[in-house]
């Protein structure tokens, strides 16, 4: 019930300060919608040069990105730690994190909210809306519940992964990391897998479990039989890696020392 009240203070807060600079968070919105049009041309222009890609239409990859666009979005609002190591590890925020009886984690993820990143689903459905009414795609009363299910589970994947590299920082105090380049291999999560080559496939998998973001779970509703069993799995690979994250993260905090040390 504490965790409850404090999220929503912050988020309160959180939104009283973005309606304070409101052209700002215009220019935000705008910015990402475009970045999210750039990505939608490129399939488009992909497909001006032939009409399936792997078995897969354009409609069906179109619905795979908006897709994916949802847990993105999720993951966009409630994870966005891509400075952790430079904000809380090297200029020692961490330390005033330490010195308060909530788990360190869920401040951080607080003190980095970016509830706007939630127009990032909307789009996603809208995406997906379009590229459903072009595939006469008909739904289930319960396939909105699994929706719901499969899009928090593909976030926590991302939050998992992301979450782990994050808690290296507790080990090295560099001020890069290999999140930029982490960030580009999950966009390879919202194609279809069985373009690339047995090793990718696999790594997406398995290893950096992207493709549970995006064209896993998204095969369920484009009712592609054979991928049925990897989109059920969507909601416990993302649970595995999100709760090996928050013990590799717990385990950092243990040894962390102090940004003095």
């Amino acid at each position: 019930m504490l965790y409850i009240k404090l999220f929503l203070q912050y988020a309160g807060q959180y939104l009283k300060t973005k309606l304070q600079y409101r052209g700002d968070l215009l220019v935000g919105l705008l910015s990402d919608l475009l970045f999210q049009a750039v990505n939608l041309v490129f399939i488009l222009v992909v497909f001006g040069h032939t009409q399936m890609l792997q078995g897969w239409n354009r409609e069906e990859i179109i619905f795979i990105y908006g897709f994916f666009l949802v847990p993105f979005a999720l993951f966009s609002t409630f994870f966005n730690i891509w400075d952790f190591n430079d904000r809380y590890i090297v200029k020692g925020e961490m330390d005033r994190i330490l010195t308060r009886p909530v788990h360190s984690l869920f401040q951080v993820v607080l003190e980095r909210l970016e509830l706007e990143s939630l127009f990032g689903g909307v789009t996603g459905l809208l995406i997906m809306g379009y590229a459903a009414s072009k595939l006469n795609l008909v739904f289930h009363w319960y396939d909105s519940i699994l929706f719901l299910v499969m899009a928090v589970g593909g976030a926590l994947v991302y939050g998992g992964i992301f979450i782990s590299l994050a808690s290296i920082g507790f080990w090295s105090d560099a001020k890069t990391s290999i999140m930029p380049l982490m960030y580009n291999i999950g966009n390879y999560g919202r194609y279809p897998v069985d373009i690339y080559n047995r090793v990718i496939r696999f790594v997406l998998t398995w290893v950096l479990p992207f493709a549970f973001v995006g064209v896993y779970p998204a095969s369920y509703f484009l009712r592609k039989q054979e991928w049925y069993g990897y989109a059920f799995l969507t909601p416990i690979i993302g649970l595995i890696f999100f709760l090996f994250s928050v013990f590799l993260w717990n385990i950092g905090v243990r040894k962390y020392r102090g940004a003095g040390n």
